[in-house]
C-alpha cells in the first residue's frame, strides 16, 4: 500500500493547532486590494477557525499526516 501524501495546495494554507483544530488564513486578501476599503482590508487580518464539519474533511482528505 502506497503512503498517504499530504495535498501540496492545503499544506500551505491549513494548519493545525495543538488541540486539533484547522486554522486557515481569511480569503480576500491575494490581490485587488485596490477595490476593497481600508475596513475590509483591516477585518481580513489574521487567521480564523474552520468550523468542525469542514476542519475534519481538511484534516481526513487533505493533511492526513499531519
Amino acid at each position: 500500500m502506497p503512503k498517504m501524501k499530504t495535498k501540496s495546495g492545503a499544506k500551505k494554507r491549513f494548519k493545525i493547532t495543538g488541540s486539533g483544530k484547522v486554522v486557515h488564513a481569511q480569503q480576500g486578501k491575494r490581490h485587488g486590494m485596490i477595490k476593497r476599503t481600508n475596513k475590509q482590508i483591516r477585518k481580513l487580518r489574521g487567521t480564523r477557525v474552520l468550523f468542525k464539519t469542514d476542519g475534519d474533511n481538511v484534516k481526513k482528505y487533505f493533511l492526513p499526516n499531519g
